[in-house]
């Protein structure tokens, strides 16, 4: 899973950065509020970490341009500004948590687990006639259930979850055997073939963009069912 960390404090961003890849997470890392919001309409990522006090727009303005273009990304703001008023707002912008800074680093990277633990516990996703219990993980397609193996659960999963965003290659990879997996690129393409062969009469269909990866789409015919 992929993280976009917005910091333009260059040394704080390395060192989170490092402990999220540590962790297992793939890291971009975006330096103002504008090359954020470029990089969330660029490519799906799995969590935001956010700071408020970036040197063009105030980070609240991601939060809003993720709201406005209605991508579902978990978002922490990690801030320096600590008032009530302050974090209720981030938090009814649509922030899913916020932490003050400085903070510890386990502190900070067990309040990214469990932000993403709370998006996946009981959710479900319909796609046209395709239906996800993401708790059970199990899906349906017209309440008939499919039987994927785990590799094909955790592909699509991954995929329904950002509907229409192309995924990176690498992303891929690192959602289905992390950041350490040594698979090649030529072999997340082979994935995908057998992956598309599977997707066959449900409705959906993956697309290839050539040199940037792969995204997810319900038929024209599907969309409104």
């Amino acid at each position: 899973m992929s993280v976009l960390l917005i910091e333009d404090d260059l040394p704080l961003a390395d060192g989170l950065a490092r402990a999220l890849r540590h962790d297992g997470y793939g890291v971009d890392t975006a330096g103002n509020a504008r090359d954020a919001c470029l990089a969330l309409d660029a490519r799906a990522y799995g969590a935001v970490v956010l700071d408020l006090g970036l040197p063009d727009l105030d980070g609240s303005e991601v939060v809003k341009h993720l709201a406005e273009r209605k991508l579902d990304t978990p978002v922490l703001v990690l801030s320096a500004r600590d008032g009530l008023d302050e974090r209720v707002r981030l938090l009814d912008l649509g922030a899913d948590d916020y932490l003050v800074k400085p903070a510890a680093m386990d502190e900070f990277l067990a309040r990214v687990r469990a932000m993403l633990r709370r998006r996946r516990t009981g959710n479900r996703i319909v796609l046209g006639r395709l239906t996800m219990d993401m708790e059970g993980k199990r899906a349906f397609l017209d309440d008939q259930a499919l039987d994927l193996n785990a590799r094909d659960w955790a592909l699509l999963a991954y995929l329904a979850g950002v509907p229409g965003k192309v995924v990176a290659k690498e992303d891929i990879s690192a959602a289905l055997y992390g950041v350490e997996g040594e698979v090649s690129i030529n072999a997340i393409d082979q994935i995908m073939s057998r992956f598309r062969k599977r997707l066959a009469d449900t409705g959906l269909n993956l697309h290839t963009v050539r040199g940037l990866g792969y995204y997810l789409q319900v038929d024209d015919g599907q969309a409104g069912s």
